[in-house]
């Protein structure tokens, strides 16, 4: 039981002091059997609101929730769900992009990104 009043003093001036930026999309990245594996989670989110792209080794992913139309037959004691577009960018290197593969399940975004064998392209130069 709360005995001071709400929105009394300084009542939510430090609920988030401490909390992380809200627009970090948390992952993993790790390699496997010659593939990058991404594994973020996304909460909340509609695989339709997610889009991945691949621009010359760079994986990109957003993720855009619309603010939902007002009900004014609300009234918001608290409103903390976050609307917007987010972003993270990852560089990967020589990947082969025809081939990457992405699935949302439960909340979490699994792209497998197949790396692309690098070939030598050391060259010596005679000196003269």
């Amino acid at each position: 039981m709360k005995l001071v009043p709400r929105n009394y003093y300084l009542d939510d001036l430090f609920d988030n002091f401490f909390a992380e930026e809200e627009n970090s999309l948390k992952c993993d990245i790790y390699e496997r059997d010659g593939k990058f594996h991404i594994e973020m989670d996304l909460p909340g989110y509609k695989k339709e609101e997610i889009k991945i792209e691949s621009n010359k080794g760079n994986i990109i992913i957003t993720a855009e929730k619309q603010r939902e139309e007002k009900d004014e037959s609300k009234k918001y004691l608290r409103r903390e769900r976050v609307y917007g577009k987010y972003q993270r960018s990852f560089y990967l290197g020589n990947i082969k992009e025809e081939e990457i593969e992405a699935s949302f399940t439960d909340g979490t975004l699994m792209i497998v990104v197949p790396k692309q064998e690098e070939k030598e392209t050391k060259k010596y130069i005679e000196v003269k």
